[in-house]
């Protein structure tokens, strides 16, 4: 600003020394601007305008350029004269711009020379304030840097301890695959083992099944030709069963013949015949009226029973305990299926010299004609023998369901009695006479005096060695060889109580 002012005073010198006779008032308004840029500055110079009026400067000594002329003529006109008055104004606004260049450099340089002394004293002072600042931040920067910078290193260690926990157990699962693996390949082997072997098997059961096919074929033309044997067989039995009843009656009739003659021959005092009293002990009720007559072998015996019409064919034990025993039902081998109905078990079924049961009505009329004890002879599949034995044994009519009546018991089947003593009824397939809602005659199968499924079943599934143990529904006596072992046989047997 101040070189601006200096500038516009300069001019405004020039412009008055420029012209003596120079107009002011209204004729000063005809001045002209001329503007000059030097660098980064510009410079503004106010230059007057001149008149014709306006006189030959005085100041030709300083005009050193000025070329000497003659003296001008009169004559001249006004162009003339005012073109050299217009070269001499030149020639003074040359000479003092060439003053005023050398006053500014002059000026200038002092005032570069300030504001360079100025501009390195507010830039060093800038830069201090800077250099303070920068190092205040910097400080801070510093200090939030070591901030992060352990958060970075509490961070990464924490990472490491989660890297070396994830590589232990990355380690860890590896070693399960690993074993998991190992594993999977052994079973995959013995999988391909079991496959052979199934494959193997399946080979030998398919050769079994051809064989049993043909055997089944073979046994099914047996079974006929059997079939038609036991037919024929049953025939003849049938016709040797009636010839023996009309032989029965006709010993009857005989034997009350003997009875006549015996009587006749006591009342005229006569010895009796020893054949007579030979023939008059014939007619057996049980099997110990059987071996008292002599006959100690053990087999089928006729006897009969009171209040029974036909003689009845049973199997008579004369070897165990001192013999004398009647047979009631026997197990041996499973020839016979005991799974029947109430009619088969009132009235029997198999064969006395095999598996049979002798049937309740019979077992009914034997027990009322006498008292009778009971013997039940058991065998394990392991060659074991047991017996359990009942003083007193006798069961009622149909109408009280063939109730059981037991007392006294003993043996080595056990220490307490696998029957219920008194008051059991008898149940099969199609009449449920037991005290359980289940139906014990179903679920374990064969008659029986259940009672509540109890704790003995003689009449139940037969099963062979190896499948006789947990079943339920076989042939068990608890209290000698628990309640699901199935026993390999049976035997009961009654004799008189007097025998």
């Amino acid at each position: 600003m101040s070189v601006f002012l200096s500038f516009a005073f300069l001019a405004a010198i020039l412009a008055h020394t420029g012209c003596n006779n120079q107009r002011r008032g209204p004729e000063a308004s005809g001045r002209r601007f001329n503007r000059i840029q030097h660098g980064q500055c510009t410079y503004t110079f106010i230059l007057p305008e001149q008149d014709g009026n306006c006189r030959e400067s005085t100041t030709d000594q300083y005009n050193t350029n000025a070329l000497q002329r003659d003296a001008p003529h009169v004559e001249q006109d006004f162009s003339s004269q005012k073109l050299q008055h217009l070269e001499h104004v030149m020639e003074n606004y040359t000479q003092w711009l060439q003053k005023l260049e050398n006053y500014i450099v002059e000026n200038m340089k002092s005032e570069m020379v300030q504001l360079q002394q100025n501009a390195v004293q507010n830039h060093t002072a800038t830069m201090l304030e800077i250099g303070t600042s920068l190092l205040s931040q910097t400080a801070e920067q510093t200090r939030k840097l070591t901030d992060v910078e352990t958060q970075v290193l509490n961070q990464t260690s924490r990472l490491e301890i989660q890297l070396l926990e994830n590589s232990l157990s990355t380690y860890k699962l590896e070693k399960q695959l690993l074993q998991q693996t190992h594993e999977i390949l052994k079973i995959h082997e013995k999988n391909s083992l079991l496959e052979h072997r199934i494959l193997e098997m399946e080979e030998r059961h398919k050769e079994e099944m051809d064989t049993l096919k043909e055997e089944k074929e073979n046994l099914q033309s047996l079974v006929t030709r059997q079939s038609n044997i036991i037919q024929e067989l049953e025939k003849q039995l049938n016709k040797a069963t009636s010839n023996n009843s009309v032989l029965q009656k006709q010993q009857l009739e005989l034997m009350d013949t003997v009875h006549t003659l015996i009587t006749l021959c006591s009342k005229e005092g006569g010895a009796k015949p020893s054949f007579l009293l030979k023939e008059e002990e014939k007619p057996f009720r049980d099997c110990a009226d059987v071996y008292q007559s002599g006959f100690n072998k053990s087999g089928v015996y006729t006897i009969y029973i009171n209040n029974v019409s036909d003689p009845k064919k049973v199997f008579c034990n004369m070897e165990i305990a001192g013999g004398g025993w009647t047979v009631i039902q026997h197990r041996e081998d499973g020839s016979l299926d005991f799974q029947k109905n109430w009619k088969e078990y009132k009235m029997g079924f198999g064969s006395p010299s095999g598996e049979h049961w002798l049937g309740n009505e019979f077992i009914f009329a034997i027990t009322s004609q006498r008292q009778y004890s009971l013997r039940i002879e058991l065998m394990d599949w392991e060659g074991n023998r047991a017996y359990s034995q009942y003083d007193r044994f006798h069961i009622g009519n149909e109408k009280q369901n063939y109730r059981l009546y037991l007392k006294g018991h003993s043996g080595t089947a056990g220490k307490q009695s696998s029957l219920i003593l008194h008051g059991a009824e008898f149940s099969t397939k199609d009449a449920d006479n037991d005290n359980c809602m289940c139906k014990c005659a179903l679920m374990l199968t064969g008659g029986w005096w259940f009672d509540a499924c109890g704790p003995s079943n003689l009449n139940g599934m037969f099963y062979t060695a190896g499948q006789n143990h947990g079943k339920l529904n076989g042939i068990k006596w608890h209290y000698f060889k628990g309640p699901s072992y199935s026993l390999r046989s049976t035997t009961m047997m009654i004799r008189p109580l007097d025998f």
